[in-house]
């Protein structure tokens, strides 16, 4: 039932399926994959992020290929023109991200095992909100996605981040769809705006906590005084699927409960 070969072209999908047990229909993964770690050793590599090997994906007969992100759109371009058959998604918020899960899942008639795990994933954000309910103040977070240009938090992240127990410092940039919308073109914006909690997920680049310390005019924001820098890995809440519900969410609520109780909250 539904497709039998796909080639994923970003990890949250080959996450997905592997949540699944459909992972047999996979054929092709991008080269970025990490989670799960197994599939690096199962499937072939075929792409990276913005381009691919398309005879070789080609030579793999998929009966689907899925991607993410209209920076894929090139890459798309290419496979349909090789005459594949191309889905790409373009979430972006908590809730498109649940529907998009659903809507693969509904692809390959897996929908009873989604509804199970969708619905056991959305009692944990309210379960977790409701932790953060009951704190006396929630710590105000930036939350950086890449360094030069600093870029803020993409929607969905923003959104963890209030569900986790935080505020997002710059929600109105967290709207914007596209990266080079969230771009903060003063570099003393970030600390004008005081955050308590400064976290990083820089793209698959490590986040380097010192020097975003040593920026200028930075030394005196909370964040930075108290030592409150830290990383969350790009692969576990920069990919708009099951690992940010999951690991990224987890990883948030984690700073901010310590943080809280440091607060006496």
């Amino acid at each position: 039932m539904g497709p039998q070969r796909i080639v994923c072209l970003t990890e949250e999908t080959t996450e997905w399926l592997y949540l699944l047990g459909e992972q047999d229909r996979i054929v092709g993964i991008s080269g970025y994959t990490v989670r799960p770690r197994r599939a690096r050793q199962e499937k072939p590599r075929v792409s990276a992020f913005l381009d691919g090997k398309i005879d070789r994906i080609v030579a793999l007969q998929p009966d689907l290929v899925i991607g993410f992100s209209d920076m894929q759109a090139a890459l798309a371009d290419q496979l349909i023109r090789a005459g594949l058959n191309v889905l790409v998604t373009n979430q972006r918020s908590v809730d498109q991200i649940f529907d998009t899960l659903r809507m693969v899942a509904s692809l390959i008639g897996a929908q009873h095992q989604a509804e199970t795990w969708l619905a056991s994933c959305r009692q944990r954000q309210a379960e977790i909100a409701a932790v953060a309910a009951g704190w006396a103040c929630r710590p105000r977070v930036y939350f950086e996605e890449w360094d030069d240009p600093m870029i803020s938090a993409i929607q969905w992240v923003s959104q963890l981040v209030g569900i986790a127990g935080g505020d997002d410092v710059f929600p109105e940039l967290a709207v914007q769809a596209m990266g080079r919308n969230r771009v903060i073109a003063d570099a003393l914006e970030p600390a004008r705006r005081l955050p308590d909690l400064i976290v990083g997920s820089w793209c698959g680049k490590k986040f380097r906590p010192e020097k975003v310390a040593a920026r200028p005019g930075w030394a005196e924001q909370p964040a930075v005084k108290n030592g409150e820098l830290h990383e969350i890995k790009s692969c576990d809440i920069l990919q708009p699927g099951p690992a940010a519900l999951t690991d990224g969410l987890e990883q948030l609520h984690r700073l901010f409960v310590a943080w809280a109780a440091r607060q006496g909250s």
